[in-house]
């Protein structure tokens, strides 16, 4: 961003480059999660890091000889690869987390049932704390590297981190095999047909585009805020960022510590919370006042990602994860592009306390749907003509089930 608006002067280029690298995705990564499931070539997800590697790098080399074209299409494509490994890898953790559970001898089929959907949420929480973490250090590091060494080394320490992860990842198949037509576009009628028979995942979907338009409109409405609003400056709005990071990383540590609190309470508190930062945002005095509520939108950040992935998950039986883990980064996507333009509207035609005001209301008024959300567990033993497997692993001794749900079984989404 900092590259591209040194080169053009032109806040219009960066908002292509945001709309390149996180809103044109969100058309493309059900239909790539569905490819590289189908796909029976190992490594699939190390190759997704690989390719971001490789994208990153050419970024670099482009800012030194600078072509916006060229850059916006490969950010284009780096966020394609993106998005489809950060779906993959929530399914592919889910996954592993779970089968850790089932492969333990003995136990009662409840008891074990049980504690793989905690293993799941637990390894959602961690995840969710290594992403919160990175929120707060990457923008921090990269300011550092930017100004000393300039836009194109921060890439190169980028390009570094994507062959890491690849190394790591190498082990991880996550193919899906289907007794089925295994054509991309009926994976995707698969995955669609499955929302389209579960209402309590239809409409926390739903419910949940809603509330990223309103959750994601505060990107342009803070800059303006800050500077011209509480004359804080540069450092004031980086002071407002960084203690936002430190929340989402509070958030996160709360929602690990909270594994059977209700999934649908966490998720309708931590909207909630965001929703009342930027009610706050709008009415603090002064930059300190601000903080506070910045705090509170963090923990909010914290707490509403993970508990949406466990309920999604939930909700979705094995088979599927992949694809309704590439709808949710799609759905985040979308709310980005929804979201940006609304927010830079609100500021242009009001002013940043009004924006913040409209745009915290709406968030608090969607979270009201999250609390009357009752979430059957509607993802039943893949059987039948449609049965399911992925690319073994380890083999689960007798008795263990491979992700099996009970239709009957219910979890409120509201406390008792």
């Amino acid at each position: 961003m900092v590259a591209v608006y040194d080169h053009t002067h032109s806040a219009v280029a960066v908002a292509g480059l945001l709309l390149a690298a996180q809103a044109v995705p969100a058309f493309v990564v059900p239909a790539v999660v569905v490819r590289v499931e189908a796909s029976r070539r190992r490594s699939e997800l190390s190759a997704l890091y690989l390719f971001e590697a490789v994208a990153t790098a050419a970024l670099a080399v482009l800012l030194l000889h600078f072509w916006l074209p060229a850059i916006l299409l490969l950010a284009a494509l780096d966020g394609i690869a993106a998005l489809t490994a950060s779906a993959l890898l929530r399914s592919e953790l889910a996954r592993a987390a779970r089968e850790e559970v089932e492969s333990r001898p003995n136990g009662v089929l409840e008891d074990v049932e049980q504690a793989a959907e905690e293993a799941e949420r637990s390894a959602n929480a961690a995840l969710n704390v290594g992403f919160s973490s990175t929120f707060v250090l990457g923008p921090a590091v990269a300011g550092v590297v930017v100004a000393a060494a300039g836009a194109s080394a921060a890439l190169y320490i980028d390009v570094g981190s994507f062959l890491i992860c690849s190394a790591l990842l190498l082990d991880l198949h996550p193919h899906v095999e289907e007794a089925e037509d295994g054509s991309v576009a009926a994976r995707l009628r698969s995955g669609w047909q499955h929302v389209n028979e579960a209402p309590s995942l239809r409409g926390l979907l739903l419910a949940y585009a809603i509330a990223l338009v309103f959750l994601q409109s505060a990107a342009p409405i803070e800059v303006t805020y800050a500077k011209a609003t509480l004359h804080a400056g540069d450092r004031g709005f980086g002071l407002l960022l960084t203690i936002w990071g430190a929340g989402a990383v509070l958030g996160s540590v709360v929602f690990a510590r909270s594994l059977h609190r209700s999934l649908g309470l966490m998720l309708g508190a931590g909207v909630s919370a965001v929703g009342a930062a930027y009610i706050g945002l709008a009415a603090a005095p002064s930059l300190a006042v601000a903080c506070i509520a910045a705090l509170v939108g963090g923990i909010g950040n914290g707490l509403e990602v993970p508990s949406l992935i466990s309920l999604v998950q939930r909700l979705t039986p094995q088979r599927l994860q992949g694809r309704m883990m590439g709808a949710v980064e799609s759905l985040n996507a979308l709310g980005l592009a929804v979201g940006l333009p609304l927010g830079g509207a609100l500021a242009a035609i009001s002013s940043p306390r009004v924006a913040f005001l409209l745009v915290g209301l709406g968030a608090a008024a969607t979270s009201v749907a999250f609390l009357r959300i009752r979430t059957a567990q509607a993802a039943p033993a893949d059987t039948g003509p449609q049965e399911t497997t992925r690319a073994p692993r380890n083999e689960s001794p007798p008795g263990a089930t491979s992700g099996q749900r009970t239709e009957s079984a219910q979890v409120e989404a509201a406390p008792p």
